[in-house]
């Protein structure tokens, strides 16, 4: 078949990057010294067999990241650094993800190497097989498998380009053979570019068996490969099949999965599937971890596979194709165990193909990165800048395992710099961050449905909840979220019920408001927006207002809202309960933003130090926001009589906001065990009077030491259907309550019998 004429084919070229992606990374777990760890796989991680992104692979300390299948590969990447910083803190402070695929210093006794403690019997027997007929030793390899798929319109395009073969699924499949052919025909030129396993450390041979570095062990015949009489067909799927059930049944494989071929066939979840569906992906298996990449694989990397496969299709192949398998055996032997620092045997054949792919990229208009091929020629004429030879050049300065201690520790550093983020997402509200990261370390499945808007799908085998913005569920109705959210109807409900709430006045313009000054102007009394959340737009004043404060106030309001509400200021201490199924999970003391004298400093200047703190950033995306010096700041100031060049005596503390909102510049402070019970019964009970099982109430309490059944003890001044939950879990003082994981417990009940 004329594949680079239905290739260039105009109804081909929109759908040519269409695929799927997906990632399998096995990593060993190391103490900071670079040792092997000693401990069991993390408990903080589900122990199921079937975890859907971290699992054992053949050790119990070997630890493998698996990712959902994606569209594309920002997502891809995206995946991988999350799950990674829930492997890397799951793990704990005392361990780290050893680096290379070469693994440090083994045991001396095989026996040692402790093989994973998995529930089911099979396999763990599976497992103990491995270790009798390959030896545990080789077992300790770690690499890259890289799933791979066309998008369906790609390769329904291409179907539809062509009349030689009348059936899709076969036509299908016999795509998936050419690539596969062609790729373990040329996968020396990935070998030559990204192999990455020059040498090994001790115990890892019985004897000696490699004098000097080389590309790749792991790619080598010194690899984890079959004996030589592991032999299959790539010449149509019935031969392959045939082949891997013949040596089953001859007792040369124990089943199809020990088969260990640089590229996987798959059709589903086992060999068998092939038969009913054809071939759906295949799996490259030869790829080291890129001991220069946190999380083991490039972007460059995955995608110049991607890019390679499709110019794979694009170039012929010989003629006898189980010989041209073959023949790619000894070219990637070849390469694999050159010199890290010699140019390839077949480097012109090399810059030929380079040559030839980038010649594809221009004549199917491909979208790619601009270094790609900039970087690929600099490494074919310069080899110290592939991967082994960048890792074997920063090896002879002390050694390859220093360096890959030196790398792992790194990564460990960076896992942990910001512990309340979840990597590759952290443009996502906070909140719904922690969710994710809990979610994937009980092996419940994420699927984010909409990045912008914080809304995700958790899956526990057949069981679905769809969660937004971290605590917004099926359990609470749409009536519900609506009453919390204004603030009018939540006041009359609750008032209805019994509980306290302030006295006030709602007004829909700025005349209307300006109108009933005189009502307010000599009380306390709060002004704010009727609908919004997160303190904005809210002023207070504790000793009444002139005309002009007022109005300001009035005018800030209204930015926030169309309509207002204006009422009576209730002294006492704010807190805010954060009820979940009628229960307070958390109490928590907000400090309304402020700074604390040093005597020599502006107020604006100590505002700048105290948001130098890490903790403090914008948008939700830290535990703390950063203190701001706009309109309502301003204006508190002067009502103290100050102004922003004022300097504050020693430790005299200027508070710059009346409102003690989190998201404001606040403080947080966790007094969950300080507040007594029947306070908490109150929060409860207003909670359950709205009808909502999840939200954060926000109470007035001039002495909890006073019995809240007294009368004027507390007051209810807000109730919030999205409360935000990180900064209970990363509170500013205080113990840590991690409400995401009471969210998921909530949600799927089912993971206590667990």
């Amino acid at each position: 078949m004329d594949f680079k004429k239905i290739l260039v084919n105009d109804r081909v070229k929109p759908y040519l990057l269409k695929a799927r992606y997906g990632v399998e990374k096995e990593s060993k777990r190391v103490n900071l010294s670079g040792d092997l760890a000693k401990t069991d796989h993390p408990k903080s991680i589900s122990p199921r067999d079937d975890h859907p992104y971290i699992q054992r692979d053949f050790s119990e300390l070997q630890m493998e990241i698996i990712t959902p299948v994606t569209d594309t590969l920002e997502e891809l990447l995206d995946y991988l650094a999350a799950i990674h910083d829930v492997a890397y803190r799951s793990m704990g402070e005392n361990e780290m993800l050893w680096p290379l695929s070469m693994p440090p210093g083994l045991p001396e006794k095989e026996e040692n190497i402790v093989i994973a403690k998995l529930k089911s019997v099979e396999d763990v027997r599976y497992r103990q097989y491995l270790s009798d007929s390959y030896g545990r030793r080789k077992q300790m390899l770690c690499g890259v498998h890289f799933n791979f798929e066309f998008g369906d319109e790609f390769i329904r395009a291409l179907f539809n380009a062509q009349s030689k073969i009348k059936d899709y699924r076969h036509f299908k499949t016999e795509i998936y053979l050419k690539a596969t052919r062609n790729y373990l025909h040329y996968r020396w030129l990935f070998t030559y570019f990204y192999g990455a396993s020059p040498s090994s450390e001790k115990n890892f041979f019985e004897k000696d068996t490699l004098n000097e570095a080389v590309r790749s062990i792991r790619s080598s015949k010194f690899g984890y490969t079959n004996s030589d009489d592991v032999q299959v067909s790539y010449s149509s799927i019935q031969n392959y099949l045939s082949a891997l059930s013949s040596m089953v049944k001859k007792g040369i494989l124990s089943k199809e999965k020990e088969f260990y071929s640089p590229v996987r066939l798959r059709g589903g979840q086992h060999v068998s599937d092939l038969v009913d569906y054809g071939i759906r992906y295949i799996e490259l298996r030869n790829i080291d971890l890129n001991p220069f990449e946190k999380y083991g694989i490039s972007y460059e990397q995955a995608e110049f596979l991607h890019l390679f496969l499709i110019y794979l299709l694009w170039k012929d192949e010989g003629e006898d194709c189980d010989e041209w398998v073959k023949m790619g055996d000894y070219y990637n032997d070849v390469v694999a165990l050159e010199h890290p620092l010699e140019h390839t045997k077949f480097e012109k054949d090399a810059e030929n193909m380079i040559n030839e792919m980038e010649h594809v990229v221009e004549i199917l208009d491909l979208p790619i990165s601009d270094r790609l091929f900039v970087h690929l020629r600099e490494m074919l004429l310069d080899p110290s800048k592939t991967l082994a030879g960048r890792l074997y050049k920063e090896s002879e300065k002390s050694s390859q395992s220093e360096v890959a201690t030196s790398i792992a520790k790194e990564n460990y550093k960076k896992s942990w710099d910001k512990p309340y983020q979840l990597a590759g997402f952290t443009d996502m509200e906070l909140s719904t961050q922690i969710l994710m990261f809990d979610a994937i370390q009980q092996g419940i499945q994420v699927e984010i449905l909409d990045r912008q808007d914080q809304f995700l799908k958790l899956k526990l085998k057949d069981h679905v909840e769809y969660v937004k913005n971290g605590n917004m569920t099926s359990k609470d109705n749409y009536v519900s979220t609506l009453i919390m959210e204004n603030k009018t109807v939540t006041k009359k409900i609750l008032h209805q019920h019994g509980f306290r709430v302030p006295k006030g006045e709602e007004f829909q313009t700025i005349e209307q408001a300006l109108r009933s000054y005189d009502l307010f102007s000599t009380k306390s009394f709060v002004v704010k927006p009727k609908t919004t959340n997160y303190g904005l737009g809210i002023s207070i004043f504790k000793e009444g207002a002139n005309e002009e404060d007022y109005h300001k106030a009035i005018t800030l309001a209204f930015k926030e809202d169309s309509s207002i509400l204006i009422e009576e200021f209730i002294t006492g201490t704010e807190y805010r309960f954060f009820v979940l199924n009628d229960q307070v999970y958390a109490v928590l003391l907000r400090v309304p933003a402020n700074v604390k004298g040093d005597g020599t400093h502006t107020i604006e200047e100590l505002v700048i130090e105290k948001n130098r703190d890490p903790l403090r950033g914008s948008d939700h995306r830290t535990p703390l926001e950063s203190i701001q010096l706009g309109e309502l700041e301003n204006l508190m100031l002067k009502g103290q009589g100050y102004q922003v060049d004022y300097i504050p005596k020693k430790d005299e503390i200027i508070f710059l906001r009346e409102n003690s909102n989190i998201s404001t510049g606040g403080d947080s402070i966790d007094v969950t065990d300080q507040i007594p019970d029947d306070y908490k019964q109150i929060a409860v009970d207003a909670v359950a009077a709205l009808g909502v099982k999840i939200c954060g109430i926000d109470l007035i309490i001039e002495d909890r030491e006073v019995p809240a059944a007294n009368k004027n003890a507390y007051g209810i001044i807000e109730a919030n259907f999205n409360p935000s939950m990180y900064m209970h879990i990363y509170p500013y003082q205080g113990e840590s309550r991690r409400l995401t994981m009471h969210i998921i417990h909530y949600l799927f009940p089912e993971l206590y019998k667990n």
